[in-house]
């Protein structure tokens, strides 16, 4: 049995996979926000009630906000700010009294995908959420890429590429940077670029209802989607990108933006797939779980 966690947050939530990948039983908390041992104590309550109710042991895998630096050892790059500097990866395992996997939630999301998902059997496959901020995760048959840094599949912290007119510099990112792809493609961007205030997804209805306003925003999104798509297609060159997040429910950018990339890619000929997540929202504690592949030991 595979225990996957999902440390979000507003919520943790936690399900249990059998060895075919089916679901056993899901639950879910509230996050202790500001509360590193809260939170610890959190999750080990919740495997215990997982383990309680299936009468089984499990490998346990934790998709963070973040990332454990090989550096250092402890949280960073974390938006769940109480988890920077510390050592998640030591005080957690020793909690649980055995080996846990961790990774950020792209690649847990991009390993959901890419296992059993909208990208089962691709052999490179970019996940990508686009909500609130806009993550990435890279699989190369079958095993997350880490990098030596921890930080692969980064791409909502290089600049939009291309940049023209007003794009440059582009607004200021938290990271301290102007002109991120992340200013641009999460949903505040969005709302940022149509008038400030609406939320992505009332811009997206109200294009789709003919609001002529929505539909030029939804086109300057697509396009810098498709530059944006297109750095990493001439870098990784994967069989499948993966679309997940609140943004990922705008239908019209799986036309669009293919149709626009291939100017922007240094090929002749195009055959990536641009697909949404058939998770939805379960993809990233799905990936957790999967981060101890068929045959792995728990303790």
């Amino acid at each position: 049995m595979r225990i996957g966690v999902d440390l979000g947050g507003t919520k943790i939530e936690a399900l249990a996979l059998d060895g075919d990948g089916r679901e056993l039983v899901r639950m879910r908390v509230a996050t202790p926000r500001g509360d590193y041992d809260g939170t610890l104590t959190a999750i080990a309550d919740l495997v215990a009630e997982i383990e309680r109710d299936t009468g089984a042991r499990g490998t346990i895998g934790v998709g963070i906000p973040g990332t454990i630096s090989p550096a250092t050892g402890v949280v960073k790059n974390a938006n769940s700010t109480w988890l920077i500097g510390r050592a998640l990866g030591d005080d957690l395992p020793r909690l649980l009294n055995r080996p846990v996997r961790f990774a950020n939630d792209a690649n847990c999301f991009a390993l959901s995908e890419a296992t059993d998902g909208a990208a089962a059997g691709a052999s490179i496959v970019f996940g990508v959420i686009i909500g609130t901020g806009t993550g990435g995760g890279i699989v190369v048959d079958g095993q997350v890429v880490v990098g030596a840094n921890a930080i692969a599949g980064e791409w909502g912290h290089n600049p939009l590429p291309a940049a023209r007119g007003g794009e440059s510099p582009g607004p200021s990112c938290y990271c301290g940077r102007a002109g991120c792809i992340e200013t641009f493609l999460s949903g505040p961007g969005l709302t940022l670029d149509y008038d400030g205030e609406t939320p992505a997804i009332e811009i997206a209805r109200r294009a789709a209802a003919g609001e002529a306003a929505a539909q030029a925003a939804l086109a300057r999104y697509a396009d810098r989607m498709a530059r944006a798509l297109a750095s990493i297609i001439n870098v990784i060159d994967p069989d499948v990108i993966v679309l997940g997040g609140g943004l990922s429910n705008i239908e019209p950018l799986y036309t669009s933006v293919p149709q626009l990339w291939g100017r922007h890619i240094f090929s002749d000929h195009v055959v990536t797939r641009l697909v949404r997540a058939r998770h939805g929202d379960s993809s990233g504690v799905r990936g957790a779980a999967w981060l101890w592949p068929q045959g792995s030991a728990s303790a």
